[in-house]
Formats: structure tokens, C-alpha cells, sequence
């Protein structure tokens, strides 16, 4: 089920260096995650974050996804990974998921691969300020 086509991905221009920085870092322990990173990020477009749109998943972004295979829907916060704890819903920009949700707008739809190796086609459902995720999160099942 592999798409051929990827979704548009749009970085905040202040962000750009740190996010390169840390996959350069990752690479001798996630070569495979820090080089995805990577991709996305040299092909994104980068706008200052004065002029990024409302609804571009950034780092302290809550973004709602659905898994299109089991349906399920899910809310996570863009988080560096100093920042990051799972438990409390922050998932960091350095795992799968956040490096395939970094830079994504609404009604964006694309595959993604689990930590267990599971190809999964998702869709961003929302994205919204980190402040608006424990609302949002009530409204998903």
C-alpha cells in the first residue's frame, strides 16, 4: 500500500537547525530514523514562524491522526525529545512518529512505519496548539 507520492512538509525556519542538528546526532544511534529526518527535512519548505500556516504540525503542535487500517484516531504534541513523555501525550520530533508528523497540514495522508516494522497509512485529522490537544483528545475515539 506504499504511496508514491509524499505530502508537502513546511518547517518553521527557526526550527530548521535544531532539527537538523539533532538528526546529525542520532545518526550513530538511529542511522535509519535520523536519515528519514533528514530527508524530510531537505525537502521541506521552510517559512519563517511568523508566516507558518495554523494548521503546519511544528514542535508544540497537538496533531490528531487516524490510523486508516484500524481506524483509530490519536493525539499527540510535537515535542523536542527533552521534553518528550509518551505518557502524558508528547511524543518526541526523534521517534517514528514525530519525525512522520513534523511539518504535515491537515488532510495530509501518508505511510508510515512502526517501531515494529508495520507499514501504516495515516491522515492528519487536526492540528492545533498544544493547549487545544486535551480538548481535542475528549472528542477521539
Amino acid at each position: 500500500m506504499a504511496r508514491t507520492s509524499r505530502p508537502p512538509v513546511i518547517i518553521a525556519s527557526e526550527t530548521l537547525d535544531r532539527l537538523e542538528r539533532l538528526a546529525e546526532a542520532a545518526m550513530a544511534r538511529n542511522p535509519a530514523l535520523a536519515e528519514r529526518l533528514l530527508t524530510e527535512l531537505a525537502r521541506a519548505r521552510t517559512l519563517p514562524q511568523a508566516r507558518m500556516p495554523a494548521d503546519a504540525a511544528g514542535i508544540g503542535s497537538a496533531v490528531t491522526f487516524r490510523d486508516e487500517s484500524t481506524g483509530r484516531e490519536q493525539s499527540v504534541v510535537l515535542a523536542w525529545p527533552e521534553d518528550a513523555d509518551i505518557a502524558a501525550g508528547r511524543a518526541s520530533v526523534l521517534t517514528p512518529i514525530g519525525v512522520a508528523l513534523i511539518g504535515l497540514r491537515t488532510g495530509a495522508r501518508f505511510t508510515w512505519e512502526t517501531r515494529a516494522g508495520e507499514t501504516r497509512e495515516l491522515t492528519v485529522l487536526a492540528v492545533g496548539p498544544a493547549a487545544w490537544a486535551g480538548r481535542r483528545a475528549m472528542t477521539t475515539s
